[in-house]
């Protein structure tokens, strides 16, 4: 990566969600911030700021990341999906998100975005994840509304209508 000047902004290019995006940034604005302010993607969400909650996660490449601990300019070329990525088609709701609604395992909501990519991130990885795998990825985030279980049962039960839902010969 080049050195980036603090005096000028900078254009970075990377795919959001299936969707090729050019923005000017400075070279210390946090990725939360671009995805936010400049591109849209409001989903994302600013919590603690240091990495700790878990509320800014997004994928990089596949990977679960930290957006207020990762600069814009560091996403050059990346593939980045959001929140907003997780739909199969405009309005649906991915297995997971449904099942989020159907076991209640969201209340004011702040932390889902993040807890939804981690998770989406680990079934693509291990999509016959344990439940101990499920809750050593959910440690990384915070919720002080719901607790975890309705999230943790949310979990498993996309997991299985996932598993329903693949072909026999898959």
């Amino acid at each position: 990566m080049p050195k980036l000047s603090r005096e000028t902004k900078h254009d970075v290019t990377f795919t959001l969600n299936g969707r090729k995006v050019t923005a000017r940034t400075e070279a210390r604005m946090l990725l939360t911030d671009l995805l936010r302010h400049q591109v849209g993607a409001t989903g994302t969400h600013v919590g603690c700021e240091h990495g700790v909650c878990g509320a800014c996660t997004v994928q990089i490449g596949g990977e679960p990341v930290r957006a207020c601990l990762t600069l814009a300019a560091q996403v050059e070329g990346a593939d980045i999906r959001t929140v907003e990525g997780l739909e199969p088609a405009p309005g649906a709701l991915s297995p997971l998100q449904a099942a989020f609604r159907e076991h209640f395992a969201l209340q004011c909501g702040f932390c889902t975005a993040g807890i939804l990519m981690s998770l989406d991130a680990l079934f693509e990885r291990n999509p016959g994840a344990s439940e101990q795998e499920i809750r050593e990825q959910l440690s990384g985030h915070l919720c002080r509304c719901t607790g975890y279980s309705p999230i943790v049962r949310a979990a498993l039960a996309a997991q299985a209508q996932t598993r329903e839902e693949e072909p026999a010969n898959a």
